[in-house]
């Protein structure tokens, strides 16, 4: 697609249906769930770490960039927010959760390492190793020690599991799962898995996960299709279900022991809970109760949060499945969720120019949009009389994933950072051809941004770092000079993730994943204000022109607007908080993940997210519960006094989606990137043939 531009019903635009970025999200290889902050840790094959904060809408507040050496294995919560990853390079990582950076790796000398679990207590944690040994380590405030090598056993231990009085573990291995006494070392118990598989004899059955439970039942899912219950004390089999064609590969259980989630390589995910045998019994058993069909390919992972199933696997897609019975309020927790795309952007626009940078995990693509001569009405596509041009291709070098890029609203500049390199590209346009100059010499101090923004006249370059502090550049003709560094605020390294500069290149808004928004004054290059915190984490903002309005919009669908000048929240702010957002606009489950405005219409406000496009326009009145929120717009003929009386201030499209990026590129055209979903599973390896009955 992007043959072609269509003149939108919306108000009176042009767009730019663009559908050739060709982005494909890295598979979901571990979930982690910690009950203590409500987040939920994900990490992909590509070696990236995301953090969702369940209480805020389920919103990626964090992300750790991959890297092509950190094929992670294993992920687990301990100590309440601290963070562990392990992985087939042999390495345990400890993550910063506020400088949002690696704290250190240490070798286990185990070769790669399969699996990690931390000790109820949270004051130990175990790595499964390829060479079958299984290794204790002490969780110290500043960094993990080893503490010792239980007994070696003869195959990889691809799963383990403390049980809740941290006295056992159980170890799930190739034919075997063994039980260990921590306070020994000694493996106790070794349970022969049964090879057979739907009745045929496989060479190798590989246990992909196990749980141990508080009353000595171990629960074991393996390459053969089958959930099984083992009894730790003697070493024995008591039930085994057989679930799937395929292999059985991860397992969560809740933190009441009453239910537990598996997840299959045929994409089905199996929820199985403890019920009573019958109405009046205290007796009770394990009963297979739902399955679920979310995904199109392998489950690789799960957990299993107070409200919800999680899941996730090589669809790339992360699924969050309510279980309705323990849901009290119909909010964001009823919905189902499948969260495909990063909350944060991938994509930037210089408007001059009218090109478009498309941030890949190693490279950059380059393209100049098409253009039109033809002209028509409401709906019409037109054909593209130039095509669009993908001027240029930017790989980088070395393992490291880029973590944020950007170009300059003149198209003369790119910038992008990796964890250990920052870049700046100076480009020359003749005629059709592109020239690229890299500056050289970047200030170390740059590295590893987690934000940058040009100015609207491309003269500066602000730069977030991971460390809280925020840098101003200024652009000179193929170099550029070092202005000013902004210090973390009040001895914090809490990474701004969010930037946003005024149109005049006044004001500079910066927020990170917790405190308020801070203003600084760019000229005076002072702190200007900090807007109030507010207990939802802030998910996109923009600065509008002429008045310097700051609009926010937070993870719970708030929207805010502040006056810089004044230091307060403006009138309109005020009377939107005051009567409260239409219910249908707060029920949407999508982050609002870019903000832009009209540069004719200071009384409008343009927003989307992955699923809808709005015009708030602040000369009407707003919707109240009782209207339509997604107002079809009323047919030409009808009279202007039914039109007024049905319009209110939010216009909202959903033609577009899933919506990467939406921008005004003039008063008359707006750019949409759309990436659907098809095209993604299209390019995946093919999923697991299922035979259907009958065939």
């Amino acid at each position: 697609m992007g043959k072609f531009l269509k003149v939108a019903r919306m108000g009176e635009f042009k767009v730019h249906r663009v559908r050739f970025f060709n982005y494909v999200p890295s598979g979901i290889r571990c979930v982690a769930y910690n009950n203590q902050s409500n987040r939920l840790a994900v990490s992909r094959t590509d070696g990236t770490v995301e953090i969702y904060n369940l209480s805020a809408n389920y919103f990626q507040e964090k992300f750790f960039p991959g890297h092509e050496s950190r094929a992670t294995e294993a992920l687990c919560w301990a100590k309440g927010q601290r963070l562990f990853s392990a992985g087939l390079n042999g390495e345990i990582i400890e993550y910063d959760l506020q400088a949002l950076n690696i704290k250190y790796s240490m070798d286990a000398f185990g070769g790669p390492i399969w699996s990690m679990a931390a000790s109820p207590s949270d004051s130990q944690l175990l790595v499964g190793c390829e060479d079958g040994s299984v290794k204790l380590f002490q969780i110290n405030p500043d960094k993990i020690q080893f503490e010792r090598n239980f007994d070696l056993q003869k195959s990889r231990i691809l799963s383990l599991s403390w049980n809740p009085s941290g006295t056992h573990i159980a170890a799930g291995s190739i034919d075997y799962i063994s039980v260990f006494d921590v306070k020994s070392g000694s493996a106790i118990h070794k349970m022969l898995v049964d090879r057979q598989y739907m009745g045929v004899s496989k060479r190798k059955c590989i246990i992909w996960g196990v749980a141990f439970l508080s009353d000595g039942t171990v629960i074991s899912v393996d390459s053969a299709g089958k959930v099984q219950f083992w009894d730790s004390a003697t070493g024995t089999l008591v039930k085994t279900h057989l679930v799937a064609n395929a292999d059985v590969q991860s397992i969560a259980v809740s933190d009441q022991e009453d239910s537990f989630v598996v997840g299959t390589a045929e994409g089905t995910v199996f929820h199985f809970q403890l019920v009573s045998v019958t109405s009046n019994s205290s007796e009770k058993q394990w009963v297979r109760t739902k399955p679920f069909q979310h995904h199109t390919h392998d489950v690789r992972t799960v957990a299993h949060s107070p409200t919800a199933l999680i899941s996730g696997g090589t669809d790339t897609h992360l699924v969050i499945r309510p279980l309705m019975e323990k849901v009290e309020v119909k909010n964001y927790d009823a919905a189902l969720r499948k969260i495909t795309f990063p909350h944060r952007r991938l994509i930037s626009c210089s408007k001059k120019r009218q090109l478009l940078l498309f941030q890949f995990s190693h490279h950059l693509d380059l393209w100049r949009l098409g253009s039109t001569v033809a002209t028509g009405k409401h709906g019409d596509t037109l054909p593209l009389s130039k095509d669009a041009d993908h001027l240029l291709h930017l790989k980088t070098k070395g393992p490291e994933n880029i973590i944020c890029s950007c170009v300059s609203p003149c198209g003369s500049w790119i910038a992008y950072s990796t964890a250990s390199r920052f870049f700046l590209c100076r480009l020359n346009y003749e005629h059709d051809n592109i020239s690229l100059h890299r500056v050289s010499k970047m200030p170390a101090f740059l590295r590893s941004a987690v934000q940058i923004l040009f100015s609207e006249d491309s003269t500066k370059l602000f730069v977030a770092s991971n460390q809280g502090s925020l840098h101003i550049i200024r652009l000179l003709e193929g170099s550029f000079k070092h202005l000013h560094t902004f210090q973390a605020q009040s001895g914090t390294v809490e990474s701004m993730c969010l930037l946003a500069v005024s149109p005049d290149g006044n004001w500079l808004a910066a927020s990170g994943t917790s405190a308020g928004v801070h203003v600084y004054n760019v000229k005076r290059l002072k702190l200007h204000c900090t807007v109030p915190a507010y207990n939802f984490p802030v998910t996109a903002l923009a600065i509008a022109p002429k008045t310097n309005n700051l609009v926010i919009a937070h993870s719970d669908q708030q929207i805010f607007e502040y006056s810089i000048p004044d230091k307060q929240y403006t009138e309109w702010s005020r009377t939107i908080q005051k009567q409260g957002f239409h219910y249908l606009w707060l029920q949407r489950d999508t982050p609002i993940t870019h903000i832009s405005f009209h540069p004719k219409r200071p009384m409008h406000i343009l927003l989307h997210d992955a699923y809808m496009f709005c015009i708030i326009d602040k000369s009407l009145p707003l919707p109240n519960d009782k209207t339509l929120l997604y107002n079809p717009l009323p047919p030409t003929n009808e009279s202007d006094v039914i039109r007024r009386r049905t319009a209110h201030a939010f216009k909202i499209s959903k033609r577009y989606k899933p919506l990467l990026f939406m921008d005004l590129l003039d008063e008359r055209t707006l750019v949409a990137v759309e990436r659907p979903l098809d095209d993604i599973i299209a390019q995946l390896p093919p999923p697991i043939k299922k035979k259907k009955f009958g065939t």
